[in-house]
């Protein structure tokens, strides 16, 4: 019994090789530290100190990086190493993932929620609803104008008009942006709505025709061109959201559109 106890004592240990210097600390030695303490280990750290100290210890261990794990006498490796050793899920920077626009449209409702309930006094209303959609659009302009290059190198890819005239794969974006602009302020509509009716279809039948016809598997340029975001729903879902805002603002401005508040 007593065998057992130490056994598991053990085993229960760990000992972290990390780089902390005065000028960098590790995120992934820092990282590792709290992986392992919130799966119960005690944590033997050690610090190296200098480029030279680190790279002593990358030469006696024969690795490439740190940090490096140890337990129960074997090195586990770093920290996708750990989480494996731990049975944590590892990340593939490579892998489609909905993630980014997902989080973006809930993020931009909860927005549109709140500004209706301190304009308004009710997150619920007409209104809400067309801020939704403004704010993503805004936000989403802006995330592709974070490298507005990268964005129109993967927006060639499947975009119509764009590949006929380039130059609108740079317009997109700031189009995008100013069409959600005033949709917020609820002004120029004579602007904004044919603005987001025309990227909005072009997008529309570009997405429809390369994913659903073609059957390509492309990545979506729509928060950006460094995005995993496959092209799919999603993507089709941006634009019929542009289109069908500008179908109500247009309706909007006839007083045709119940319940819309300017």
């Amino acid at each position: 019994m007593l065998e057992k106890t130490n056994r598991a004592s053990h085993e229960k240990k760990a000992i972290l090789y990390r780089m902390v210097t005065e000028e960098h600390t590790c995120p992934y030695g820092l990282k590792a530290k709290d992986l392992l303490r919130r799966s119960g280990y005690e944590v033997e750290d050690h610090h190296l100190k200098t480029r030279e100290e680190t790279d002593a210890f990358k030469a006696k261990h024969g690795v490439q990086t740190t940090p490096q794990v140890f337990i129960g006498g074997t090195r586990v490796g770093g920290y996708d190493d750990l989480r494996r050793f731990l049975g944590r899920p590892v990340a593939d920077p490579k892998s489609t993932t909905y993630r980014p626009v997902i989080v973006l449209f809930i993020m931009t409702a909860m927005m549109a929620m709140a500004a209706s309930h301190a304009v308004l006094g009710s997150p619920f209303t007409m209104r809400s609803a067309e801020w939704f959609i403004a704010f993503s659009m805004v936000v989403l302009a802006m995330l592709k104008l974070q490298n507005v290059e990268s964005f129109a190198t993967m927006f060639l890819n499947y975009d119509l008009l764009a590949k006929r005239w380039v130059p609108y794969s740079y317009i997109y974006p700031y189009a995008e942006g100013l069409a959600g602009v005033l949709m917020v302020a609820g002004v120029a509509n004579w602007l904004s709505v044919p603005l987001a009716l025309i990227i909005g279809t072009i997008g529309a039948v570009s997405v429809f025709k390369a994913v659903y016809i073609e059957r390509r598997e492309l990545r979506c340029a729509c928060v950006g061109g460094s995005s995993n975001v496959p092209l799919g729903f999603i993507s089709l879902t941006e634009n019929l959201m542009m289109i069908a805002m500008a179908v109500w603002m247009a309706l909007a401005s006839t007083g045709l559109a119940p319940g819309h508040a300017m």
